[in-house]
Parts: structure tokens; sequence; C-alpha cells
């Protein structure tokens, strides 16, 4: 443990001597490294979508980076101390965990997560239960953690069947506003459907932007096969039909799932 405070303790130094020494560093700005921090959170979650610990490793050290330069910026125009960022989080652990720290008996996870959202709601005198979800979230994550905290109170469905033929209702009301040509009432009922989707994937404990971002990248391996495939029948894929992609798709699918055959 002594290594680690050690390490740690050098690796501030560093970035604090950076922000002084360092022409790029010094000018960096909260929100001017915003957006590499939202990447460097992606990549770390591509790491461990792939099991990839070297990888994993090296991105958790970059997500640490942006955490400890964050910190050295608010020290630097006095808002806050790396070591209020740590009291905070250590005492915000220590309170959101009565069970463990305290006398509050639980039986299972799931009475965990109903006493954290309430001791959250408190802790934050916020007057809605599904407060704080960050508005720049993904949509379809934030649709899971809407659901999951109105969940966490009981305001849920009982069993996934309902919540599928609540899906297949909105199925049903999209094709009417289709009928109708209503471009306002079609984006309104994908997005219902979309809801009630993301809905029936948590039921199933699914995350459905995992879900999403693999069929993508199926979709993208089938695709640049398709490309590969036609560019060494000396074809362009510009110039090729559906008919020649679709013909190449199947193979592919069935090359990748013999057993449906």
């Amino acid at each position: 443990m002594n290594r680690v405070h050690e390490l740690f303790r050098e690796l501030v130094e560093v970035i604090r001597r950076l922000r002084k020494e360092c022409p790029w560093d010094r000018e960096q700005t909260h929100k001017s490294i915003r957006h590499n921090l939202i990447e460097e959170a992606y990549e770390t979650v591509e790491a461990i979508d792939e099991e990839n610990f070297e990888e994993l490793k090296k991105e958790l050290g970059d997500l640490l980076l942006h955490v400890i330069m964050h910190s050295v910026m608010a020290e630097e125009s006095g808002k806050f101390t790396l070591a209020e960022v740590i009291e905070g989080i250590r005492d915000k652990l220590i309170y959101r965990h009565p069970h463990v720290f305290g006398d509050v008996k639980v039986d299972n996870s799931k009475e965990v997560k109903h006493n954290w959202e309430k001791l959250k709601q408190a802790e934050n005198n916020r007057d809605s239960i599904i407060s704080g979800i960050p508005k720049s979230l993904p949509a379809l994550i934030k649709a899971y953690r809407v659901q999951e905290k109105a969940g966490s109170v009981g305001f849920d469905w009982e069993n996934p069947n309902d919540v599928w033929k609540k899906v297949e209702e909105e199925i049903s009301e999209l094709k009417k506003s289709i009928e109708s040509n209503d471009s306002n009432k079609i984006e309104e009922e994908i997005g219902d459907l979309l809801f009630a989707i993301v809905n029936y994937s948590r039921f199933l404990k699914v995350n459905p932007e995992s879900a999403l971002n693999k069929a993508v990248e199926k979709f993208t391996r089938r695709f640049q096969t398709i490309e590969r495939e036609l560019k060494s029948q000396g074809k362009d894929i510009y110039s090729a039909t559906l008919k020649e992609m679709d013909a190449i798709w199947e193979q592919i699918k069935k090359k990748e799932n013999p057993s449906s055959l």
C-alpha cells in the first residue's frame, strides 16, 4: 500500500509541474479537456468489453490523469482540492453503504440499490427520484437509468411479458402514425418504441447500449467483408447491385452461424 501512496503522490507532482512548465498543459481548462475525458471513458469501456486487460490498465491510467488534472486546476483557482475530492468520495461510499459501515440490514442487492437511491435523494436534497441524470448521457443509457431509478421505488412492470405487450402496442401505434404521415407523431412513436425496448432489455438483464453497440459492430464487420469480397472480384462497391451485396451478406451469415443451416 505504501508503494501505491508513493506512486500516487509522484503522479500528482508530475501533473502539477506540467501545469507550471508545459505551455500546452498550462493553457488547458476544465472545458478544453472535457471531450478528452468523455473519449477516455469510452476507450475504457471498450477495453472492458474486449476483455483487454493490458489496454484497460492504460485507459484507467488515462482516466486517473483526468481526475487529478481537473482537481489540480480547481486547486489553482481555489474552487476545491484533490484531498477534498478523495475525502468526498470516501464519505459518500460510507454514507451510502450503511449495511456495511452501519447497522442497516439488507437481504439482497435490490434492497442495496433501493437504499442507495433513497440516501442519494436525501443527500442532494432533490425533489425527484429521477433528478440528477446527466443530460449529456446517450439516450439509450439515459432511458435505462430513468427506468432503473423509477423501478427502485416500485414504479415498474411486474413481469417481462407485460413489457413485451407494451413493445407490441408501441409498434402498432408507430404503424398508425406512419399511415397518417404525421412526421411529429412518427418521431414521438419511434421514441416511445425505443423506450419500451430499453425497458424490455432491462427486464431481460441486457444493457441496451451494449447490445446496440454489438449490433453496430456486427453490421460493420459484415459490410466491410462485402467491400473486401467485391474488391477481390474486381468490382467497385459503388457500382455493385443490391442483389450482389445481399448474396455476399448471406454467405457471411452462413459462415458465422453454420448451425442455423
